[in-house]
């Protein structure tokens, strides 16, 4: 129903499909509606790594949408989206007509037994944080059992769906109250949304349809490739201690200068304003670490900055340059 009622502009997919059959036959409409990570042959994604990059992209193309609604002095994606439309806003300044991106995952108790942790904390700081910005989360598992709907989850999940289940115990994990294991099948199911549950009947909508559908708009002229998204390629922990820093990256003095002047140790902030990718700015990173201008990785929060003010930093940035003279 969705591509029924948004044009490939207004919105992107990006799929999560352990069990590598079920969203196959979206393949046809990767360059119209889907989302993937950069060089990355399949947009469908089906090996748990790259799912777990691919959550953590989608936490950094949060953090950019935040960034740019600051800049634009928007509350939502909708404000923000009108205003650029209007010509409110310099593309030249790094401004952009965004989709709302909806993400899609299949199974959600295969990656729970496979990454655990790794999937569950992004994928909870999506749903908590995202949401104003566009990104929006559909995660369906056939086991509701408390090992795979986490408290973390359930939490951060206003909306809640259930089919019929075989007991109790498993509407009560899903809805938080019985009900769901009298449904009759069929499509029939519950929807808790805050305090009410409402009942209602699901369509079914067979492959052939399907297929039709996608093979008429993948038969429409789309665009040159899927929606990239930012760059992700895991934290090389202890990285910065690999780092030579006489072969610095010719944007280290400037990427230094902004971490000092902002104090946030972050890549996202360093990708944004220097418009670089994510591999090359994660590099500068390391480089930072290894010449004590920021702290060590902290997991998902934003490095220290260890250097306080621009004259502090001139001074170790002029003991760096000798050293490499004298090297």
């Amino acid at each position: 129903s969705l591509l029924y009622k948004r044009h490939p502009s207004q919105l992107k997919f990006v799929l999560v499909d352990p069990k590598k059959v079920e969203m196959s036959l979206f393949s046809k409409i990767e360059r119209h509606y889907l989302a993937k990570l950069p060089n990355s042959e399949e947009a469908i994604i089906t090996d748990t790594k790259k799912v777990v990059y691919t959550l953590n992209s989608l936490c950094i193309e949060m953090e950019n949408r935040y960034e740019m609604l600051k800049d634009a002095g928007a509350k939502n994606l909708k404000e923000y989206n009108a205003k650029f439309v209007s010509r409110k806003l310099n593309p030249k300044e790094g401004h952009r007509f965004l989709p709302y991106i909806v993400l899609v995952i299949d199974e959600l108790a295969d990656l729970m037994m496979t990454a655990g942790k790794e999937v569950e904390t992004p994928i909870a700081r999506l749903a908590q944080l995202a949401r104003a910005i566009g990104i929006h989360l559909v995660v369906a598992t056939q086991r509701p059992s408390v090992n795979v709907i986490t408290g973390v989850i359930k939490a951060n999940f206003p909306a809640r769906l259930s089919f019929r289940v075989t007991s109790k115990i498993d509407s009560r994990t899903i809805l938080d109250t019985g009900g769901a294991d009298q449904l009759v099948g069929q499509g029939d199911m519950l929807l808790s949304a805050g305090s009410e549950i409402i009942r209602l009947q699901s369509p079914f909508v067979d492959t052939p349809e399907l297929d039709k559908v996608v093979e008429f708009i993948g038969s429409q002229r789309g665009y040159d490739s899927a929606y990239l998204l930012p760059e992700f390629e895991g934290e090389d922990e202890g990285g910065a201690s690999m780092v030579d820093l006489s072969d610095r990256d010719a944007l280290f003095e400037e990427a230094a200068r902004l971490i000092v002047n902002h104090q946030q140790g972050s890549t996202s902030l360093i990708q944004r304003k220097l418009k670089l990718g994510y591999n090359r700015a994660g590099r500068l990173i390391d480089q930072l670490e290894a010449a004590g201008i920021v702290g060590p990785f902290e997991g998902s929060k934003a490095r220290e900055v260890l250097i306080r003010d621009e004259m502090s930093l001139e001074q170790l940035l002029n003991v760096l340059k000798e050293k490499h003279s004298q090297s």
